[in-house]
This record gives structure tokens, sequence and C-alpha cells, in this order.
């Protein structure tokens, strides 16, 4: 079962995310976590091996990258959106995390459209290659909402796994995506964040047991911004499937993040796609 402090810091999450333009300060997290501030910066920072104000800059960023790369909005009211007093500060914050302004994340990472019928030019090419996958046990957290918001709940997923300190037991995070985007109202759409965890582990709420069948998967390898990953899909079940003579599993697809957000700059983040076959 969760225990006390997991579910005071899930709590937080769940605060922090809905508030990135409210107050975010100390007193009032510490309010949320029903602990004083002493105490609740030194259990955060030890559950989340990160200090409480990088953890909310680093989310309140990544958001804001989203946000440059869904829409057309102003600068600066992505800025206020995101809790910054100003689009300077905002700017400078943005460019010490991701190298460019946000201007220029903007402009050089905006995923292409896909080339539709009708069209010139070329259609982006993936490394794609059939593999045997291992079957695999996780422990995620469910998302309901937007495939693009699911961070969420890989932030609750890796706290809860560490809060329990099941890290020896972890192998790989993965994201699981049972709705086809392209056909359902994206408030609907459901997917699953976690890790891999060895059959040692216990898996209890708010954490889900799922178990991925192993076998014949098409694995996709994706290098870029997560907002290129839906030209992957297309390119995957559209192109690939239809060249290379290969049917689908009833299965759901799953991604597997080779590194993150947290360490690595969005052009260098690498991404296995993994679609099960017949």
């Amino acid at each position: 079962m969760a225990n006390d402090y997991e579910k005071r810091l899930l709590r937080v999450l769940d605060y922090v995310y809905d508030n990135l333009d409210g107050d975010l300060s100390l007193d009032t997290l510490a309010d949320v976590a029903a602990l004083s501030r002493f105490h609740f910066h030194r259990v955060f920072t030890a559950v989340t091996g990160e200090p409480v104000a990088h953890f909310i800059r680093r989310v309140r960023l990544h958001r804001a990258g989203l946000e440059l790369l869904s829409s057309d909005a102003p600068v600066a009211d992505v800025a206020a959106k995101m809790g910054y007093d100003n689009a300077r500060s905002f700017s400078r914050s943005f460019r010490d995390a991701f190298g460019r302004t946000p201007s220029e994340f903007r402009a050089h990472a905006q995923p292409v459209p896909p080339l539709r019928l009708g069209t010139s030019g070329e259609t982006q090419m993936y490394d794609v290659k059939i593999e045997d996958q291992p079957a695999r046990r996780l422990g995620v957290i469910d998302h309901r909402g937007p495939y693009i918001q699911i961070g969420e709940a890989f932030e609750k997923a890796g706290s809860t796994v560490m809060a329990r300190g099941l890290g020896p037991h972890l192998g790989a995070m993965l994201g699981i995506y049972f709705d086809d985007p392209e056909n359902g109202a994206a408030e609907d759409l459901r997917s699953a964040a976690g890790f891999e965890m060895d059959e040692t582990a216990e898996i209890t709420p708010p954490l889900r047991e799922v178990r991925l069948e192993g076998g014949k998967h098409a694995i996709l390898t994706h290098t870029g911004p997560y907002t290129g990953l839906a030209q992957a899909y297309k390119y995957l079940f559209g192109e690939w499937l239809a060249t290379a003579g290969e049917m689908p599993r009833e299965a759901p697809p799953f991604e597997l993040y080779v590194n993150t957000p947290m360490d690595t700059a969005p052009d260098d983040l690498v991404t296995l796609i993994g679609v099960p076959l017949l």
C-alpha cells in the first residue's frame, strides 16, 4: 500500500502540475503535504533526488517546451502561463535549460507535418527492425488525456518507486498507449507510465501491475523531441507496415525511453516504439 510520505508527495505533484502559474512557495507546498516546511523540503529532496525549486523549474520549462511546440501563443503568454513574472527571465531560464531561446526552440524543434498524397518532397524515414522482445512486468500509473501530458504520470510513478526504495528492482522506463489519437477525443485517450520491475518487487496502489507479452515486435528508433513521435507512429503504422508484409498483434504499442529530458537535450532524446507482431 502507499505509505504516508508517498501519499503526501503525490498530493504535491498533483498540486504543482495544476498550479504552474500559481503559488508554489515552500510554505504552500508544505501545507499541501501537511508537513512542516523544514521536514517537507528534506523529505521531498530525499525521495525525489532533487530540491523543490529544481523540480518546479524543470516541470515549468518542460511544460513550456510542449506549449511552444503545440501552439503559436506569444512567448510572453507562455511565460505567464508557466508562472514567470516576465518574458525576459523566462527566456533566460529556458535558454539555460535547453541551449536555445524559446523562439529558437520553437523554430528548430517544430516537427514537419507528414507528407500527404499529392505533395512533393520526401517522407522522413526511420530505422525499423523486427526483433524478439522479452516479456515485461511493469508497475505503472494510469493517465487519461492527451498523450503529450503523460509526463505527470511519469513523475508520480518515479516518486512512488523512490519513496518505496524500489530502485534496485527497476528496469527500463516505458509508456503504454492504448488508443489511437487519430480516432477519438484527446481527453479520452488512455495510457500508462511506469517502469519495468523484477518479479520480487511488490506492486501496490497507486501503482498498477501490467504485463506485456514478449515475442516478435517491430521496433522503431526515434531520435528527437517527443513532439515528433506522432509522425513516427504514422510512418510505422502506414508506410512501413504496408511494405513490410507484417501484421500487428491485438496488443497496445509501447515506448521505451533510452534517456530522459531530465539530463538530455530534446534533439538527443532516443525513444524506441514497439509494436507487437503476429
